[in-house]
């Protein structure tokens, strides 16, 4: 009965009109571009986990910056480690600068200027990661309405019928509101998975923001802690010298 049933789909299919058959094609494409990017999505959340966990880990356990620098500069795959070299890189540029220009920045320069290049990393890691979400939002969209397209097509086509030949039997009109539901049956079956998927990854991408901005403050309070009374003291020191 299963084999019957589906041989009867596709025999509606192939005897729809060329506008069904567009809408049909067009849709079934949609399906395998949202399936090919949910599984693509799902594989990279399951290895970005795996590896902020990994760097989460040599974060706490590495007491030197510049080695946790060069870990993570191996460690591509992790968000955080993206943050980290984000801030890594302006604690240089901020450190250099004092350095070549013999001044001692303020407390609230170096905070401010960290959170700035840790706020723009953790941009640019969701930028990353939201790559072809939109799609997944268009195909959830737009789904049903091209499936209504094609069933409204599929009913003109029965009235068309009607007129025709004068008659209004259920011979008549049938393949018309075959098409139309095979239509729509196509555009919710784009359209739905693509709306589940697309919340469940917008869900991850919310949770992972907050695991970063917790990230950021942490690599703050470890600067301060290691870093920042050491260089506000050499600051003073070099400025009581020069009196």
């Amino acid at each position: 009965m299963q084999v019957e049933a589906t041989a009867s789909i596709w025999s509606m299919v192939l005897g729809s009109g060329p506008v069904v058959q567009g809408v049909l094609i067009s849709l079934i494409l949609c399906s395998l571009l949202c399936w090919t990017i949910i599984f693509a999505k799902i594989r990279r959340f399951r290895q970005l986990n795996r590896a902020n966990e990994e760097f989460e880990d040599i974060f706490w356990g590495t007491d030197s910056l510049p080695q946790i620098q060069t870990k993570a500069r191996k460690m591509l795959a992790a968000p955080m480690a993206g943050v980290f070299l984000a801030g890594y890189e302006e604690l240089k540029n901020l450190q250099d600068t004092a350095k070549n220009l013999g001044i001692n920045l303020s407390h609230k320069i170096w905070i401010d200027s960290l959170e700035r290049s840790l706020q723009k990393g953790i941009k640019e890691e969701l930028t990353n990661l939201e790559f072809a979400l939109p799609i997944l939002a268009t195909i959830g969209n737009a789904g049903p309405f091209i499936g209504l397209f094609g069933t409204v097509w599929g009913i003109m086509r029965s009235f068309h019928d009607i007129g025709a030949q004068g008659s209004a039997n259920l011979a008549t009109v049938a393949p018309g509101i075959s098409e139309a539901l095979v239509a729509t049956a196509t555009g919710l079956a784009a359209a739905i998975p693509a709306v589940i998927a697309f919340n469940m990854f917008m869900s991850q991408l919310s949770r992972l923001e907050g695991k970063l901005q917790g990230f950021a403050g942490d690599f703050i309070n470890l600067v301060e802690r290691r870093l920042l009374p050491r260089t506000s003291r050499a600051g003073s020191q070099g400025q009581s010298g020069d009196e």
